[in-house]
């Protein structure tokens, strides 16, 4: 098995870089690297995309005929690291990332004429409707009921944890539309817009004073059977399908992004002491294995070969090591890491940084990535499937 960059992987690594230069500005840079979660604001991201659409290189992931790139495993891991380690603030998920595929697989001709033209220029800003109050790892119990009426769905009921509502234009949501059958046949997918009466989005501030999320309320909301993706009943299906692009991909380039500016300072830094500098060396050395791991799953991937409990098994060690990143970096920060200081995460901000302004975002990002082993199937589940598919268990 062959890790090494082929010639044709190194000229396009050359041409991505070559790409970054030119049109990644210092202030969209600078929001990428400021970012405390993988949500970055739409002031930032709408643009970048804007840019990415230009160039044709806005749906790596997406098939050709459709408006993706038509790359191969390692061009889409090459551009992914690529576009981590030179700060560029990732495109927002929900909409390229996961409805995109979602529609292409399931959608009607009229849907995938209107949405995905849409989706790839960023006219439309989508959020996820899936969790509510009392059904989130249980998603199979959710309870936001849709009555069927003419050519209508009505709504009525919640969503909580609604990543990015406020910002959003359109939701892809799961309801229940019968409540008699087993919990997962009872449920149907639909595509709906924020701006329909009787939608009201209240925010959920995190623990890092931030407004990423809500909960979002339906009060008699009307849905036309339009925006049904799917069969009727037959959500669930669509969901899991759904998750293949949430819990897929990624890679550690965003982890050698963390390490590398957890090194600079430590090792710069005449106070780091020997047990600091230690557990910096011996994270590095983590991040280089994934990084491996990671190349040995695309070489497999080239030859055809399925990811299997690998991607479960990466989708543990990036969340857990992610966190780890974190937790050093709070512990370097020392009696800085408690100072709030929102304006300066900001790209461009004209305040002064209380202490290190190499990890000004050390707090907010060790807070918001305390869900990064839960979001996209809790790591507990991913051990339950690389038990069951690699122990037998």
């Amino acid at each position: 098995m062959n890790l090494d960059l082929s010639p044709g992987d190194i000229e396009f690594r050359d041409e991505v870089r070559a790409f970054l230069r030119e049109n990644l500005t210092p202030e969209l840079a600078a929001a990428g690297k400021l970012a405390t979660s993988v949500f970055i604001e739409p002031e930032y991201t709408i643009p970048w995309q804007r840019i990415l659409h230009r160039k044709g290189w806005v749906a790596p992931h997406w098939p050709k005929e459709y408006g993706g790139t038509g790359w191969d495993e390692m061009k889409r891991y090459i551009w992914a690291s690529e576009c981590a380690l030179a700060g560029a603030p990732g495109v927002a998920p929900m909409g390229l990332g996961m409805v995109g595929p979602c529609i292409i697989g399931y959608g009607t001709p009229e849907q995938k004429a209107y949405y995905l033209p849409r989706l790839l220029a960023g006219e439309d800003y989508w959020c996820q409707g899936y969790s509510e109050p009392g059904s989130g790892s249980d998603l199979a119990s959710l309870q936001l009921r849709a009555v069927s009426d003419g050519d209508d769905y009505v709504l009525n009921g919640t969503k909580i944890w609604t990543t990015h509502a406020h910002h959003a234009n359109k939701m892809f949501c799961l309801v229940r539309t019968d409540p008699e059958a087993k919990p997962q046949l009872g449920i149907t997918f639909l595509l709906l817009d924020m701006k329909t009466p009787g939608i009201k989005v209240d925010p959920i501030i995190s623990l890092a004073g931030e407004h990423e999320l809500n909960q979002v309320f339906f009060d008699d909301v009307r849905v036309p059977k339009s925006g049904r993706l799917g069969k009727e009943n037959d959500g669930w299906t669509v969901a899991k399908y759904l998750l293949e692009f949430e819990r897929g991909g990624g890679s550690s380039a965003g982890l050698e992004a963390g390490i590398e500016r957890l090194q600079r300072f430590v090792f710069s830094n005449p106070d780091s002491d020997a047990a600091l500098i230690r557990r910096v060396g011996e994270l590095a050395m983590k991040v280089a294995a994934i990084k491996t791991t990671e190349q040995r799953v695309l070489a497999e991937l080239t030859g055809g070969q399925p990811p299997g409990p690998a991607a479960s098994m990466l989708k543990v060690q990036r969340t857990e090591l992610m966190q780890a990143i974190d937790t050093v970096g709070i512990e370097a920060l020392g009696e800085h890491a408690g100072v709030y200081q929102p304006a300066a995460w900001q790209p461009g901000a004209n305040e002064d940084v209380i202490g290190p302004g190499e990890l000004v975002i050390g707090m907010a990002r060790y807070l918001n990535n305390r869900a990064g082993s839960i979001y996209g199937g809790s790591n507990e589940v991913q051990r339950n499937i690389m038990a069951k598919a690699v122990l037998g268990l």
